[in-house]
C-alpha cells in the first residue's frame, strides 16, 4: 500500500468502508423468549410454570413411593396374613428373607431407574413448553 503524496495537494479519497455482519438477529421465537423471560424474572406466569413442574414431580414421587410401600411394606402383610407362606423354604433359606432381604434391592433399583427416566421426561415436556414457538 502507497501512502499518498500530501505536498502534491490531491484530495485523498476516504478509505472504503465494508459491512461486517457478526450475527443474524430475528425475532421469530418471541413467545418462547417471553416465557424464558418470565422464568428468569419470577413473573407471575413463570412462577405458575415452575409450580406445574414441582407439582409433576411431586405426584410422580408419590406414586412411586406409594408403589414402594406397597411392594415392600405388603409382605410381611402377607407373611402374616398366610403364615405357611412365611415358613416356606428356598435353597435352605427362609422366603421372607429371601424377598425383603434379597429380591428388594433389584425392586428398588428398578423403581429408582423409572423415576429417573419418568422425571426426566417431565422436565423435557417442561422444556419443550417453554420453547414451543408461537403458532
Amino acid at each position: 500500500m502507497q501512502l499518498p503524496d500530501v505536498g502534491s495537494g490531491g484530495a485523498v479519497p476516504p478509505p472504503r468502508r465494508a459491512r461486517i455482519v457478526l450475527a443474524e438477529i430475528t425475532r421469530q421465537d418471541t413467545r418462547a423468549e417471553r416465557t424464558r423471560a418470565e422464568l428468569a424474572q419470577q413473573t407471575q406466569i413463570g412462577e405458575a410454570l415452575v409450580r406445574g413442574l414441582v407439582r409433576a414431580q411431586l405426584a410422580l414421587a408419590l406414586r412411586l413411593s406409594l408403589v414402594v410401600a406397597i411392594g415392600l411394606g405388603g409382605l410381611p402383610w402377607l407373611f402374616a396374613i398366610a403364615p405357611s407362606l412365611g415358613r416356606t423354604t428356598v435353597a435352605g433359606v427362609n422366603l421372607p428373607w429371601l424377598l425383603l432381604g434379597v429380591a428388594s434391592f433389584p425392586f428398588l433399583i428398578a423403581v429408582g431407574w423409572a423415576y429417573v427416566r419418568l422425571a426426566e421426561r417431565n422436565e423435557q415436556d417442561f422444556i419443550d413448553l417453554v420453547q414451543r414457538p408461537e403458532r
